[in-house]
């Protein structure tokens, strides 16, 4: 069965999606659907990072609480840096090393990072072991690099399973 639904649950949103669009609940439409629903995870499976097993999802909740709120502080941080006085900005790219060996934490942090203003993952390393972060105002490269680590990775090392410590 896994192999003709590999994500079920998500062949169940796809469905629910599409009749949705369509707005239009003859057996048609439902056919058409299922077979989409069916056809584009199985279409997509190689693409898709499989579920760990072993991860805290109350541990997942209060660190995504914690991003929102960096996100909300950060807007105002730019806001105020980019209203300011704008030559007196120091980018820089800055090396951080990483830990995380999970895919999907390794993806999570990417994007936390991205998503954070006045921060963007650049580049992630062939080896998955670097991530190079572009920040808008970067006093010191260190301090930059050490909160990516505490206040970021280390908690996604906790939520996610990861032999690397």
């Amino acid at each position: 069965m896994s192999r003709l639904l590999p994500h079920p649950a998500q062949s169940l949103i796809l469905l629910l999606a599409w009749m949705l669009l369509v707005d239009n609940f003859a057996l048609g439409q439902w056919l058409l659907g299922s077979v989409l629903a069916l056809l584009i995870p199985l279409a997509c499976n190689r693409l898709l990072i499989e579920h760990p097993t072993g991860w805290k999802p109350r541990k997942l909740l209060s660190f995504l609480l914690m991003v929102m709120g960096d996100i909300l502080v950060a807007n105002f941080q730019v806001a105020r840096l980019t209203l300011g006085r704008v030559r007196e900005l120091r980018p820089a790219f800055v090396e951080v090393p990483i830990e995380l060996d999970n895919e999907l934490a390794i993806s999570v942090l990417v994007s936390v990072v991205s998503l954070t203003p006045g921060s963007l993952a650049a580049d992630l390393s062939m080896d998955r072991r670097t991530l190079l972060v572009h920040g808008l105002d970067v006093p010191d490269a260190q301090a930059m690099i050490d909160e990516i680590k505490q206040r970021y990775e280390a908690p996604l090392k906790e939520i996610f399973p990861c032999s690397a410590t």
